[in-house]
């Protein structure tokens, strides 16, 4: 009782700032202010506090809830065009009356609406457990947060399971098998299946998303491959994948995938994250892999007549290109929340793409029966898994959490842990004391907001301090790295890691960085830090507008000062474009900046001039570009009117365009005479923006700067440094040499080597690696013959809306390239 007490007082109050804190860890010594002090309890605070203490107040305990929380969930229109009906699969729109079904069958399950997707569609969370009065669901959130400070639960602590369906919309079984499992467990009376529900909950994501489910489309209603998100957490389904993990805290998670031939179930490949507690993770994950391999297989499909191979396990199986290294999958990211098991499940039966369109309704039906069948034994290994082995699963979640509040070292995990676990697979991090984010901005706002939203403590200094040599103001922000969800801190505001000479072949990217992409300056601090700070529920206002009278300037420097300048040009305010990057917004404006300022979070100064640059007019955008493109310039305000090859040789109106913005989609070599005509004739007033390789071939064919393309290794991607200190990301990366006349450089690879983390190696020919692109040109821009002003990017400024600290360079050209074209060209 005392510990539970204890853990209480540490949990659910707030220990005053400034406020010494020993460190449980450690014995007091008995003398008073003499030199045998307990060194922990003679600092002020130690590093924001004992984060047992520093932290946003949780929500209160709620005590009027238990389960089952019965919902009649509303019933969207019949679509009979839902690509699941073809599958024999259940379309989108009946999960929700087969969802009110099963509650009425019992007093087991529990369904609730708890989102939206991209198109407006409702996100279900089923719940499956025992019935539990609200006291016992009190308990078993109390529970849930000892566990997160590193304490045991109370008794009857029920273990979580958290069951992802088809976050990829054209992989489509994992809906059905979950519906199938929970209508199952609503009537079972098998004494397993009812023993498992008294100590296990199982949560369920039932159709992640459907958008995509709908209409047979990997990605979302926005574009965007949502087990590609989870470390940017830029679409509303990631948010809600997000807060399931946060609030149930499973000990297990799958996510249920297609396809791939025998049914692929991880643990993977190497290289793992660096910041998990790993031994914890593949011990646990590797025991259900294999059960999982027996489950699945015990079905009895076999390769005759079935099509099935057997179960792979990638960390057994595959030598690499599976890994576990980015935290942008679903599985990849759980662990950070407790998930000592979470695995992808890939059903071997090819159902889309092709197949979907060649194959006869017969083969597909077929197809899709058996891969919901292997789903659905994928679902009943794990709880079963759990069932038995609840209290160990429990407890390591317990010393993952507890390892990472008491700040020990990255632990190297054994050689032998498990079977074939090798130097390999060995993978490890050295954590700072903290991290340190001035607060200057809205970079560092947003930053801040974002760590707080995935459940990482952060502090605010209440005095000033010094650091490094340094002092720091008050309002500093520090993030402890002695707190439960360290890795998480870490894999987002670390610089991440080279690990070209470690791997052969990566599956996704390899590198990603928060605190160098995000444009807030971050400084990890390795001595004892001394600060005075509170806890951080949500970052503090950063918009400022100077007072008096006269010009405004802002520097277009982030996102968010994008966003205002569009909002104010769009409001009819006469905004200058300065030589500087700057916008000048004229005195008689200043109630609008204002408004804007607050909105934003951007910060004006008094302009030197006033009103002696192009004025800028709302950057109409025609754009040949990627979904995550599209979304990132809409986000920052800009008007955006997609375009492809096609459409252009239909015939298009160029007189709307102020900028053509091409990465994607656009052959000006396959366009025809006259859509190539328009398109020239557009080239003697509009601007051009382009990226990537199309962009590149499109610039070179249409004749625009002159420059020679260099593509590096297509294979390479990751956090680069560039020759003015700057970082950027790549992804293909790409170069240019042999600058015309008027071609100017903007951005150039660093000479010392530019990779700072991913992986990037040259190709089996020796070419293309970082070394070949040693201080050359990234980005290039200059003015073609004809009028129009050009920006061609080598980077990856806008990449799956992840570098927000660079959105604002592409910004800047497009303004430049929107006032500068048509101008009379002087070489």
């Amino acid at each position: 009782m005392r510990r539970i007490l204890t853990a209480l007082l540490a949990t659910f109050l707030l220990i005053p700032a400034g406020t010494a804190v020993a460190d449980p860890g450690k014995p007091k010594r008995e003398h008073g202010n003499g030199p045998e002090r307990n060194e922990e309890a003679s600092l002020v605070q130690e590093q924001v506090s004992a984060f047992s203490a520093d932290r946003a107040a949780p929500a209160p305990l709620r005590r009027d809830r238990g389960y089952p929380r019965k919902t009649t969930l509303p019933i969207p229109p019949e679509n009979p065009g839902d690509a699941a009906i073809k599958l024999g699969l259940t379309p989108y729109h009946a999960v929700a009356g087969k969802l009110n079904a099963i509650q009425a069958l019992g007093d087991r399950v529990s369904a609730e609406i708890v989102g939206r997707s991209a198109g407006g569609r409702d996100l279900y969370l089923v719940t499956v457990t025992a019935p539990e009065s609200a006291a016992e669901d009190w308990k078993q959130e109390l529970g849930r947060r000892l566990i997160e400070e590193g304490h045991k639960p109370p008794r009857g602590y029920k273990a979580p399971v958290y069951v992802n369906s088809s976050i990829h919309g054209n992989e489509f079984e994992g809906v059905d098998a979950a519906l199938r499992v929970i209508e199952e467990l609503a009537t079972s009376t098998a004494p397993d299946v009812v023993q498992m529900l008294k100590t296990t909950r199982l949560h369920f994501n039932v159709v992640a998303n459907p958008d995509g489910r709908i209409v047979n489309t990997r990605a979302n209603g926005n574009g965007f491959d949502l087990n590609r998100d989870m470390i940017t957490v830029s679409q509303p389904e990631a948010r809600v994948m997000r807060q399931i993990m946060i609030d149930t805290q499973p000990v297990a998670m799958i996510d249920l995938h297609g396809y791939v031939n025998g049914t692929l179930v991880e643990p993977t490949t190497p290289p793992h994250g660096a910041n998990y507690e790993y031994d914890l993770f593949i011990t646990n994950t590797w025991a259900n892999g294999l059960n999982l391999e027996s489950s699945i297989n015990g079905l009895g499909y076999k390769p005759e007549p079935d099509g099935v191979l057997p179960v792979e396990i990638p960390f057994r199986d595959y030598v690499d290109g599976w890994d576990d290294w980015p935290p942008i999958f679903t599985p990849q990211y759980a662990p950070f929340h407790g998930a000592v098991i979470a695995q992808t499940i890939e059903v071997p039966l090819q159902v889309n793409n092709a197949a979907y369109t060649s194959l006869p309704v017969e083969e597909l039906r077929r197809r899709s029966r058996i891969n919901t069948d292997i789903h659905a034994a994928a679902i009943r290994g794990t709880y079963q898994h759990v069932g038995k082995n609840g209290a160990k699963l429990v407890a390591d979640q317990v010393e993952w959490f507890r390892r990472g509040a008491a700040g020990e070292p990255s632990k190297v995990v054994p050689l032998g842990i498990v079977p074939g676990f090798g130097p390999e697979d060995v993978y490890n991090t050295t954590y700072p004391r903290a991290y340190v984010i001035p607060a200057s901005g809205p970079a560092a706002a947003r930053l801040v907001d974002f760590l707080v939203a995935n459940d990482v403590r952060v502090g605010k200094a209440l005095l000033p301090f010094r650091s490094g040599g340094s002092t720091h103001p008050a309002g500093t922000y520090v993030v402890d790295m002695r707190q439960p969800k360290r890795g998480l801190a870490n894999v987002i505001l670390e610089r991440g890691a080279d690990i070209s000479p470690r791997v052969e072949a990566m599956y996704d990217i390899s590198g990603w960085s928060h605190s160098l992409l995000w444009g807030a300056p971050v400084t990890p601090v390795t001595e004892r830090l001394r600060v005075v700070a509170a806890p951080v529920a949500a970052a503090s206002p950063t918009g400022h507008v100077p007072s008096g009278g006269g010009a405004l300037a802002l520097k277009v420097a982030d996102g968010k000062d994008v966003q205002a300048v569009n909002d104010l040009i769009g409001r009819g305010v006469a905004v200058t474009w300065a030589g500087d990057g700057s916008a000048v917004v004229p005195a008689s404006a200043r109630a609008a900046a204002r408004e804007v300022a607050d909105r934003y979070g951007v910060r004006f100064t008094r302009a030197g001039t006033a009103g002696e640059g192009p004025v800028l007019t709302p950057v109409r955008i025609t754009a040949a570009a990627s979904a995550d493109e599209l979304f990132t310039l809409r986000e920052l305000g800009f008007r955006v009117t997609p375009v492809n090859t096609a459409l252009l040789n239909a015939g298009y109106d160029w007189s709307t365009t102020d900028v053509l913005y091409v990465s994607s989609g656009l052959s000006y070599a396959a366009l025809n005479p006259a859509a190539r005509a328009a398109l020239d004739a557009y080239l003697a007033s509009g601007g051009v923006v382009t990226r990537g390789n199309t962009g590149a071939a499109f610039n070179a064919a249409a004749g625009l700067l002159a420059a020679t393309h260099v593509a590096g290794n297509p294979d390479g991607n990751g956090v680069v440094r560039m020759a003015s200190g700057e970082h950027s990301f790549v992804y293909s990366p790409r170069w240019f040499t042999d600058l015309g006349p008027g071609v100017k450089a903007e951005q150039s690879y660093a000479t010392d080597g530019p990779l700072v983390s991913g992986h990037w190696r040259a190709t089996s020919a020796g070419a293309g690696g970082p070394e070949a692109a040693r201080g050359q040109a990234a980005v290039i821009s200059g003015r073609d013959e004809r009028g129009a002003a050009v920006v061609v990017f080598g980077t990856e400024p806008l990449f799956r809306n992840h570098p927000k600290g660079l959105f604002a360079q592409v910004a800047g050209a497009l303004y430049w390239t929107s006032v500068t074209s048509g101008q009379t060209v002087t070489r």
